[in-house]
């Protein structure tokens, strides 16, 4: 068996794909370019304002895009994490 194969075997199980899991998705890829969460590659803390604003804006085209198609939750869980994200990105850039 190579080493790929353990890996992923070793790998954590990966949860259903859904709408709500793809925009936490992008969410921890936004946290890791602000830097509130480490990379996990590197597992340092680094900052990166231009991919930042790049998640956050395709997030922001996201909600445009889904506008009355989302449920309830969905709509929620988008409004809130664009809310927080562009609060910690204003922070860091102000």
């Amino acid at each position: 068996m190579g080493d790929g194969e353990k890996r992923e075997k070793q790998a954590i199980p990966l949860p259903p794909v859904t709408f709500s899991t793809f925009i936490l998705s992008l969410n921890t890829a936004a946290l890791i370019h602000l830097g509130e969460l480490p990379n996990p590659d590197t597992n340092e803390k680094t900052v990166n304002l231009t991919l930042a604003r790049h998640t956050i804006d395709t997030l922001d085209m996201l909600r445009e895009k889904t506008r009355g198609n989302l449920t309830p939750d969905e709509e929620r869980l988008l409004e809130s994490i664009l809310y927080e994200l562009r609060l910690r990105y204003v922070k860091l850039t102000s």
